[in-house]
This record gives structure tokens, sequence and C-alpha cells, in this order.
């Protein structure tokens, strides 16, 4: 599904902007940026607080750019190490490359400070675009950075404003996809580890999981236990089962946010001697690569994640380029539910 919407009007500022504002000559603005010293300080504050006046941020010095400016593109993920990125990379990667583009990443490990960190260090290094998946809900400083003149595209996360162009996967099928396969098991009381609220793709799963209770007559107060993780790893999945009460009167099922969740799930289980499926069903999300090798193999919710990646790169290369015939648009994939051993079903 795609909808499309209206671009917004945005040029990148340049230090002609700065002087006119100032009501100085172009040298006068370079000479504040990189010699501050040959300033006089009446003109040097009159020059710095136009620059903060009009979010003017100066390119980072060519010497630092190597092959120059606008060669490459900024990829801005939620955490390097989850192989969900690492799949949906190669998609970025070759299309990108077909223009003779070098994608930059970066990992905001899901910290909203780090995220804005490495936004101004693109922003200096003038790359005319960045994808991103943003750690955050708030997404208005990314717009910002669109109207000052870089394309931006959401990856893996909707356009909520439609403001900006994006790539996702329905994650509220999703987790109503992997709810309604537990509960047509039979299973009535089902263990959510999740992450964070404030992550969209988090807070989605979880509203498709509730929707897929409902849906059946039942309350989700009652079938549902939430644990919050701190982090989406391994590890993780594994310490939430010291929070359930495993064993009679406990969760028959694990949902784990996402399969990196579920392998540590999957860990914990074995070494308490709680057999998959026979004990307790466990299922995971984003079916990547290691999901169907797994013993059990791994029920699974799939997201097409090379078809992801590149549908991203193209909206972004659009974006970049600001024709002025470019709309914004918003592509989403539907889910897929990949019924494997570890749900027996």
């Amino acid at each position: 599904m795609t909808d499309i919407h209206k671009p917004a009007e945005r040029r990148r500022l340049s230090m002609v902007d700065v002087a006119a504002h100032a009501g100085v000559s172009v040298g006068t603005v370079s000479n504040v940026l990189n010699r501050p010293e040959l300033v006089a300080e009446p003109t040097l504050r009159r020059v710095r607080a136009s620059i903060k006046a009009l979010g003017f941020v100066p390119s980072a010095p060519a010497r630092q750019l190597r092959g120059g400016s606008g060669r490459s593109v900024g990829v801005m993920v939620r955490d390097i190490g989850n192989p969900f990125f690492s799949e949906v990379l190669p998609g970025i990667e070759t299309r990108l490359s077909q223009e003779q583009l070098l994608l930059v990443l970066c990992s905001s490990s899901d910290s909203i400070e780090k995220e804005a960190h490495y936004l101004q260090i693109l922003e200096q290094h003038r790359v005319p675009g960045i994808l991103i998946t943003p750690a955050g809900q708030d997404i208005s400083h990314l717009v910002e950075l669109r109207r000052r003149g870089i394309g931006m595209v959401l990856l893996d996360r909707p356009g909520a404003d439609s403001q900006l162009c994006a790539v996702a996967v329905d994650n509220v099928r999703g987790g109503e996809l992997a709810g309604a396969h537990l509960l047509a098991l039979g299973h009535r009381r089902i263990a959510f580890l999740n992450g964070p609220s404030i992550v969209r793709q988090c807070a989605d799963r979880r509203e498709g999981l509730v929707k897929a209770v409902r849906a059946a007559g039942l309350d989700p107060g009652e079938v549902i236990t939430e644990i919050t993780l701190p982090a989406l790893t391994p590890r993780e999945g594994e310490a939430a089962l010291e929070l359930l009460p495993l064993g009679k009167g406990g969760p028959t099922a694990l949902f784990c946010v996402n399969d990196t969740v579920a392998l540590g799930a999957l860990r914990g289980l074995e070494r308490r001697g709680i057999t998959v499926p026979h004990d307790m069903a466990v299922m995971g999300y984003d079916d990547v690569e290691f999901a169907a090798l797994l013993s059990p193999s791994l029920t699974s919710v799939r997201q097409p994640k090379h078809q992801l990646g590149q549908a991203a790169a193209e909206l972004l290369l659009t974006d970049a380029r600001g024709d002025s015939g470019h709309w914004h648009q918003e592509i989403v994939f539907q889910p897929e539910l990949m019924v494997r051993a570890s749900t027996g079903a």
C-alpha cells in the first residue's frame, strides 16, 4: 500500500543566507566560521546570532570529506547488532551502489542523544540524504532537517504526519498474526516479551496482539503478561524468564517482539529443562536468517527485509534530488506468518 502526499518546500541554507541576514559579506561569514580571531567582536556576535536564528549548520572541512560532499548517504538504525537491520542493509546498498553512492552507517543504540549527535555530523558533512529508523516517537527534528535541504526517509517506521517519505511493514497486522496463531493453538496465557513503548515497532506489535485477543472474545488483561525489556538482545530475552512463573498456572506461550529476544528465551528455557514446544510455545518476529536454523526451528512473523531496504533507498534518491514533481510517499509492506516447530502447530 502506498500513500502519496504533496511535498513541503525546502532549501539548503548557505553562507549567502547568513551574510544577508547579518548584513555582512560572505567572506566575513567564512572568517567567523573558520578564523574568528580576524573578526571584530560586534560583527562576530551579529553573525553568530544570525547563524543561530537561521539554524544554519556549517559544512565540515573539505579535508575531512576525502571524496567530496554529496557522494555519501547516511543510514541510521537503532541497533547495528540486530540481524534484522543487517538483512535490510543489502537492499539499501544494492540500490545506492547503482548511483555510485557510499553508505555511511550509524547506530543510535536506541539513544535519542546519540541519534542527535550523529545527525549533526551527517549534516556537517553535507550528505544529500539520510535513511533513519528513529530512536523515539517524536520526528519533528527530522522534518526540520529536511526543511534545511537534506533528503529524509523513515526506515521501518510509518510517516505519522505525512511530512516525510516512509517505508515500513504493518507491525500492527504482524502482532495480530502472531496472537491469532497462538490463540488458535489453544493458548490462553501468553507472555509478551516486549521492548520500550517509545519504540514504535514495539508499540504497534503490542497493539496487534491485543487486537487478536479481543477479536477472540477474550480479555487482554487476563491473557497477556507483558514484560518490558531494557534492550532487545538474547541476554535480556533469557533474563526475562526470571520474571515469569514458569510451570503450573504460568504462561503456555511466549511471543517475543523480535527473533533476537526469542533466541535468548529459547536458550533460557532449555537450561531450565522446559521443552519447546511441548511445555512452552515460542514465537519471534522478523524471521531473520537464523530463525529457520534453530532447533526447534522458530515460528516467526516475516518482514520483507531486502525489499524494505531497496524501496527506502529508491525513495531517498528521489527525495534527495529535490525534484519539483516529487510527492511524499508511504510504502507499507504486509508481514507473513512463518509457522515452524517452536509453536508445535
